[in-house]
């Protein structure tokens, strides 16, 4: 029989879909050849009507063309009129015999065309050419008697008729054709929903037959399987699945689990009815012939000896204690020695023999009717602790099967305990009453030993279990040391990059002081020296400028000064120098730096201080100062009218916060700066305390500013462990209120502040932070009244200049030659040396640092050391101010140490000093 071809739920459900696809298809092409005969019929009655119409109007255009040319000419004589008709005569019968052309298919339209055509050239004969001879001949009586009966017109007359007629009949023709396109276009739109139809149903029987073919068989299965569920245990059904696709294999593996659960079954009963049958039995020979019986029954065997083990003068004899179907007691021989035949060479092995081959000599089968040779041999060991202590011989009629074999085995496996336990207990039975005390006392220390055993094993499996559990342990902590360890150097690395970061960014710093304040250092002398107008060569406008750009020089100065206090703030490594500070001067000094600016801004400053307001607290003072100036900048700025008012009182103990608390402080203060302003809107709070913002870029442009006044307030606020507040509503003010403890015992870590690299430092330590209000002029003092005194003292003294800065060395020349010193310069320190060495002593020496060849610190030293000029003041001047400068430059040999840009009254203050001493 052939093999049914295999037809799987796949290919089932793909020829569906194929099926579907193919109708679909189909389908697509029956319609898409309806849609272009329909679209070719409506082109044709687009393009067909639209040009018959077109010719027509064309034809009587031509023929109007050559009645109108044709009566001018008659009437005016002039040729031009001519033009038109002759044109018109020409083109009217291209265009007649297109439209007779498109017209083949209308026999009818046809025949009416050349009647149009025959009226038309009978128009042309008859009143059109005679009329232009007669015009050309100018014979005007005829022309008067052919115009009196006028034939002509009655030709037109029925040319229109005819076009008329003609064009009627067309248009009926195109509603036809319209009409017919209709009616097709509704089939073809009745024949598509019946498509679609059709499509569906062929799609909804596939559908129906491959899930009936699908769902059937699995039912089939489904039932089947509830059946044997149902069986309590009966695993005789099997599932029959007529279709050939994995339903079928489902179910063939369904049959080959059930078989093979069936065959587990019968092996699992037969062991446990055969581990039963021998429970209670006390002697060998019973034991050996209950269990030949019942596996002889079991696997069908009709033939059997059962040989047991015993001891005797000769060895080990194997001797038979029950035999199966045995024939006058000659069932196999008696006994037999280990490697004795095949049965003692399968006790020597301790292997099982299966021998289907029956040699003719071996032993007949005998039953009522004869004897008959069996067909396989079966014999099998019984081990007890690795000994043979049984073996077992089966014949049967059939071959043992691989279930009866796997049968017998493991029946086996636990039969040589039975068998040992039997003998064993019939040893007991014949020596229980010699020594039954003696037994019963061993087997209390058996079951002793055996629950000492019991407890070594399990003490054993739990040092096994906390060993796996310290490795895995171990394994652990060796991991993460590793994830530490490459923790540890990622940090340190990045650690390594954020001090060098942090150093780039100190040199960049400061080179950027150096180079921002060498120009600005001569902006500001020679500024200052052209408003003090000493010669009066400058008129009042030309002092204004000048005190314009010394101003502008000043406010940059100060923005550079924000700059680096804002750094050093970010950078953590800004002296907080705490000591005591007078508050009770604290209105005196808002009051004079303040009020020229209150009266020049027409706005009401108010100062209230509370009287708990101790008089002295403990802070740093110049950083408290720059706050509350900075505020105070901010109020005016931002105030066109109205009041700026400062309010500085003690914060109640019922005020302070938990947070406050923990501070060790003798009291907080609270220092409000009030202002009737443009405001700030909510939103914008947090972002004005950053650094280079401010509350909209309109303010940016209408106030100036940089934003670095409130970053630098909050931080400063921070370091002396308090905050600012901000409260304001747009339009009407805001107040920013600075909290601050008293800190008599010191708050903050110096060892994390002080001791830090090196830095960059604001230009001079002692020096005010001016105030950030760029609108108004400071009044500057005039030199001159100041220097007065000290003209004795400056008058012929020779001063060498050293600086690698032309625009310096004019601006200082400049300032000192007023004075009355004579003036001598030098661009670095080997050119310092050599006019030292070359030129008469001097007086004072002002030095510059950073030169290049060879810089001040070089230079300094060698004139101390080398010139032996122990004596000489110099003085340096730098515009690159590091944190240890100044202890440089003093320990180089400089008598003393001025940062750039320079304020003359300084500078002159201090040569006063040395040039005296």
């Amino acid at each position: 029989m052939e093999k049914k071809m295999r037809f799987g739920i796949k290919s089932k459900i793909i020829i569906g879909y194929l099926i579907v696809i193919v109708c679909l298809f189909i389908a697509f092409i029956v319609l898409n050849s309806q849609i272009s005969s329909l679209q070719k019929e409506r082109n044709f009655i687009i393009d067909h009507d639209i040009e018959v119409h077109d010719l027509t109007n064309r034809i009587e255009k031509h023929l109007l063309d050559m009645e109108t040319g044709q009566r001018g000419y008659i009437i005016t004589g002039e040729a031009s009129y001519l033009e038109p008709y002759n044109s018109a005569a020409t083109s009217w019968e291209k265009d007649y015999n297109a439209l007779y052309q498109l017209l083949n298919n209308n026999p009818n339209q046809q025949e009416k065309l050349e009647k149009i055509k025959g009226s038309i050239q009978d128009w042309v004969e008859a009143a059109g050419e005679p009329t232009i001879a007669l015009k050309k001949e100018n014979n005007t009586k005829e022309l008067q008697q052919f115009f009196e009966k006028d034939p002509g017109r009655q030709y037109m007359d029925d040319i229109r008729s005819q076009f008329t007629s003609f064009r009627n009949v067309e248009k009926k023709s195109t509603e036809t054709r319209a009409t017919e396109l209709d009616e097709k276009n509704q089939k073809i739109k009745i024949g598509l929903y019946g498509l679609l139809l059709f499509v569906t149903l062929i799609s909804l029987a596939i559908a129906i037959v491959l899930s009936n073919s699908i769902v059937n068989t699995i039912k089939e299965v489904t039932q089947t399987i509830k059946r044997i569920t149902a069986s309590k245990g009966e695993l005789k059904g099997r599932i029959k699945v007529r279709s050939n696709d994995e339903i079928k294999d489902l179910g063939l593996a369904t049959n080959a689990l059930l078989e093979n659960i069936e065959e587990r079954n019968w092996l699992q009963t037969n062991i446990a009815h055969a581990v039963t049958m021998y429970q209670g039995i006390a002697s060998v020979d019973k034991l050996a012939e209950k269990f030949l019986f019942t596996v002889s029954e079991m696997t069908q065997a009709s033939f059997g000896a059962f040989y047991v083990r015993e001891e005797n003068d000769k060895g080990n004899l194997f001797v038979k204690q029950a035999a199966f179907a045995d024939r006058k007691g000659d069932a196999g021989r008696e006994s037999f020695l280990i490697g004795e035949g095949l049965i003692g060479q399968a006790a020597l092995e301790k292997r099982t023999f299966v021998i289907n081959d029956v040699p003719d000599t071996y032993q007949l089968i005998t039953s009522g009717l004869g004897d008959v040779k069996p067909k396989s041999i079966f014999i099998v060991p019984v081990l007890f602790e690795d000994e043979v202590i049984a073996v077992i011989e089966l014949a049967s009629l059939h071959e043992f099967t691989v279930l009866e074999q796997e049968l017998i085995s493991q029946v086996i496996e636990t039969f040589g305990l039975t068998i040992n336990g039997v003998i064993r207990r019939m040893e007991i039975a014949r020596l229980l009453k010699e020594s039954q005390a003696m037994t019963e006392e061993l087997q209390a220390q058996s079951e002793e030993l055996q629950t000492q055993s019991e407890e070594l094993q399990m003490q054993s499996e739990e040092l096994r279990m906390i060993n796996e559990q310290l490795e895995e342990r171990t394994k652990d902590a060796e991991e993460k040391s590793f994830e530490l360890e490459a923790a540890k150097e990622d940090l340190e690395e990045k650690a390594h990059q954020l001090e060098l970061n942090s150093q780039y960014k100190s040199e960049f710093l400061a080179n950027m002081s150096h180079e921002l304040r060498t120009p600005l250092n001569s902006i500001l002398i020679l500024s200052e020296m052209l408003e003090e107008n000493a010669a009066k060569t400058l008129s009042e406008d030309e002092e204004e400028y000048a005190r314009i750009i010394h101003s502008s020089g000043k406010d940059l100065l100060a923005l550079i000064n924000d700059i680096l206090d804002l750094s050093k703030v970010e950078s953590g490594k800004l002296d907080i120098l705490l000591a005591e500070m007078n508050m009770s001067e604290l209105p005196d000094q808002i009051e004079r730096n303040f009020s020229h600016v209150a009266e020049q801004k027409n706005v009401q400053l108010k100062i209230n201080k509370a009287q708990d307001v101790p008089d002295i607290i403990h802070t740093d003072e110049k950083r408290f100062q720059q706050i509350v100036k900075n505020l105070l900048s901010n109020a005016f700025k931002f105030t066109e009218s109205g009041s700026v008012t400062v309010s500085i009182q003690r914060v109640a103990d019922h005020r302070l916060t938990t947070a406050m608390r923990t501070v060790d402080t003798d009291c907080w203060l609270e220092i409000a700066v009030a202002d009737t302003g443009i405001g700030i809107p909510k939103e914008k709070h947090q972002l004005i305390f950053e650094a280079f913002q401010q509350a909209d870029g309109a303010t940016v442009r209408k106030y100036g500013g940089t934003g670095l006044g409130l970053s630098i307030c909050s931080e400063f606020a921070k370091l002396l462990g308090g905050w600012i507040s901000l409260s304001s509503e747009v339009g009407k003010g805001s107040t920013f209120t600075l909290y601050l403890p008293s800190l008599s015992n010191g708050l903050i870590d110096y060892e994390k502040v002080n001791f830090a690299y090196e830095e960059v430092a604001v230009s001079v330590e002692e020096a005010e932070p001016e105030a950030e209000i760029t609108e108004i002029d400071h009044p500057v003092q005039p030199v001159e009244s100041s220097l007065q005194d000290d003209e004795n003292v400056f008058q012929d003294k020779r001063v060498l200049i050293v600086d690698d800065d032309q625009r310096n060395i004019f601006a200082l020349k400049t300032a000192l030659a007023k004075q009355g010193m004579t003036i001598m310069t030098a661009h670095n320190g080997i050119e310092c040396l050599e006019m030292m060495e070359n030129s008469e002593p001097f007086d004072l020496i002002l030095m510059d640092i950073m030169m290049p060849q060879m810089d001040g610190y070089e230079a300094m030293q060698k004139i101390r050391g080398e010139l032996k000029l122990v004596d000489l003041p110099i003085i340096a001047l730098t515009a690159k101010a590091m944190k240890n400068d100044r202890e440089k430059c003093l320990e180089a040999g400089a008598s003393d140490y001025i940062s750039k840009p320079l304020d003359l009254n300084q500078l002159f203050s201090v040569m006063r000093v040395w040039l005296v001493n």
